[in-house]
């Protein structure tokens, strides 16, 4: 075997371990320098570390370099990272959607752990995806049935709300107040989700809620169903759903939010 450089295998290594309590396994006789990291719930790979010889990899020079092998989700974000110095084209994984990431330091060791990071989101299960996705905003329903939605936020702004599947903390919600108002009047800031709290009579039902923060109020004139239906396209408002970027744009004032 041809000597490697300087590498930062170990120093990969004790980063996964830290952050993730993952170990290295080696799984293949022939190839004992192979490494992977393997997620402990669903056993998908987020990491690949092998040695190869620098010719293979279309490098000058002689020996063996290590590379560190993640998964990409978004076409646009592979081709930005490979034209980044020391980011190739995946080594014995599929093109599409690998890369690898040379370790003899021509990459800082911080992007290459920010990378590590990137592998194991796109390769997480749905419910860890969910933990580490960005924040979204989401438009939810309210019953006046049950109070008067109106004047929910009149004397204070923070309040429990029953919890929404999928919602979690640092999303925006856009509350919808149903007949006989049929608008959106309010936008919040989810500060806490899934706190245990049990409720149930005739009419209503919880076991777990979140913390609402009101953020801003609107008109109950401005975006009404009649609005939210002939120009976003919303025909219903059953549990919480995405709201669309153009009706985003509006209830932000036109401040982008993805």
């Amino acid at each position: 075997m041809k000597k490697k450089k300087t590498s930062l295998r170990e120093d990969v290594f004790k980063y996964a371990k830290k952050k993730y309590k993952t170990e290295p396994e080696y799984l293949w006789k022939r190839f004992p320098d192979c490494a992977v990291l393997r997620h402990e719930d669903n056993r998908k790979w987020y990491g690949i570390i092998m040695d190869v010889d620098r010719e293979k990899l279309g490098l000058s020079g002689s020996g063996v370099v290590d590379v560190l092998n993640v998964k990409t989700d978004d076409i646009l974000v592979r081709d930005m990272l490979l034209k980044q110095k020391g980011c190739l084209p995946a080594y014995h994984m599929s093109k599409g959607s690998w890369i690898s990431i040379l370790l003899d330091g021509i990459v800082p060791l911080k992007e290459v752990c920010s990378l590590v990071d990137m592998g194991y989101e796109n390769t997480s299960s749905k419910k860890k995806k969910e933990v580490f996705r960005p924040a979204k905003e989401w438009l939810i329903p309210s019953n006046m049935k049950f109070c008067d939605m109106r004047t929910i936020f009149d004397d204070e702004d923070v309040l429990l709300w029953k919890q929404s599947n999928r919602i979690k903390a640092g999303d925006t919600v856009f509350i919808y107040v149903g007949v006989p108002v049929s608008a959106i009047l309010y936008k919040c800031q989810v500060l806490e989700a899934d706190i245990p709290y049990n409720y149930d009579d005739e009419y209503f039902h919880m076991k777990t809620a979140m913390k609402l923060k009101l953020i801003q109020r609107y008109d109950p004139d401005e975006f009404t169903f009649d609005v939210l239906r002939d120009e976003y396209g919303i025909n219903s408002i059953r549990g919480g759903r995405n709201v669309p970027f153009s009706l985003s744009f509006k209830l932000n004032k036109g401040e982008v939010k993805y």
